[in-house]
């Protein structure tokens, strides 16, 4: 089979398409034939091994593990002898190792089955991104309905479906994005834009309840301005300031980061969102899998609209 791999650390050059095994599940796994994954952040950390301290797990001089891609669409090809839920031929998405390829392993508690009216390229937008957002606000934020709710990155993967989802929570959403994605951030619901070109919402003199940070431009401080007293901010990914001594100092108790945890109670309530078309998920770009390196180094560039997926089968 053909897959998209990495044999060291370095660049989006470092990946390549290759002939390589099809992997055979273990016994809780399905082999899934890919018809769509998606790039996520996570793709590129792996891709250069960075943080450094990342190496202690997937190897310090080269990768040990060298598939990426961790969301993933497809059909069932084969089913391990302990998998009760899924048969060949189901239309499944979810979390898995190796993505790009047009064959990959995942563990049954790792997928849901795709909605009907969903595409494949849609629902391997879905995965991390939904479920970052659903635990972000959720979890983190303990978002309740009529709060006033800023997601700073709105625009982006993850800030898509955090738009929509604190909406279908009920809150009052304000999103800040750039100049050229306000219409669409407006569109999936968002009460209120902010052109972060043009406008500091820390200067602006609204309070929320909540601010899920997906970029982390701005300080303690600052953030503390336009926090609601007993207001809670969350930090995902990449967002996120310091949370330590100075966040101590602005007076900022409630402010914190998370780490999205894959599990198929969330994931299947992400298949219901989507599949009742109360989230939708947006794909700025699809490449072929033979444009997997492409499809990196444009995610990586930063100015991806919504998600950027790979199309296999």
């Amino acid at each position: 089979m053909k897959a998209a791999i990495y044999t060291q650390y370095g660049p989006p050059d470092v990946v390549e398409v290759r002939e390589v095994e099809a992997p055979a599940p273990n016994d809780d796994e399905v082999l899934v034939k890919v018809r769509a994954a998606s790039i996520n952040p996570l793709d590129w950390h792996y891709m250069r091994g960075k943080p450094n301290f990342m190496r202690l797990m997937t190897g310090l001089r080269k990768p040990k593990r060298t598939g990426l891609g961790v969301d993933v669409a497809g059909q069932v090809e084969s089913a391990g002898k302990n998998v009760k839920e899924f048969g060949a031929g189901d239309e499944v998405f979810g979390n898995c190792r190796g993505a790009l390829a047009e064959y990959a392993c995942a563990k049954e508690s790792a997928l849901t089955r795709k909605p009907k009216n969903v595409t494949f390229e849609q629902a391997a937008a879905t995965p991390v991104a939904a479920l970052t957002a659903l635990q972000g606000l959720r979890d983190s934020g303990r978002i309740q309905a009529g709060q006033a709710v800023l997601i700073n990155g709105a625009s982006g993967g993850v800030g898509t479906f955090a738009v929509q989802i604190a909406k279908w929570f009920g809150a009052e959403v304000t999103g800040v994005c750039s100049s050229r994605n306000l219409e669409m951030v407006r569109g999936l619901g968002a009460d209120r834009v902010v052109d972060y070109i043009r406008e500091d919402f820390t200067t602006g003199g609204q309070r929320f309840h909540l601010i899920l940070d997906l970029v982390g431009n701005h300080s303690p401080r600052a953030l503390r301005r336009v926090l609601e007293p007993r207001g809670i901010y969350v930090g995902s990914g990449r967002g996120g300031p310091d949370t330590s001594g100075l966040a101590m100092l602005a007076g900022m108790a409630q402010m914190m980061t998370f780490l999205t945890r894959p599990n198929k109670k969330d994931l299947e309530t992400i298949g219901e969102l989507v599949g009742s078309g109360s989230v939708r998920p947006v794909v700025d770009r699809c490449f072929g899998l033979s444009e997997a390196a492409e499809a990196i180094r444009y995610l990586e560039g930063g100015h991806a609209r919504g998600k950027v997926v790979v199309g296999v089968g």
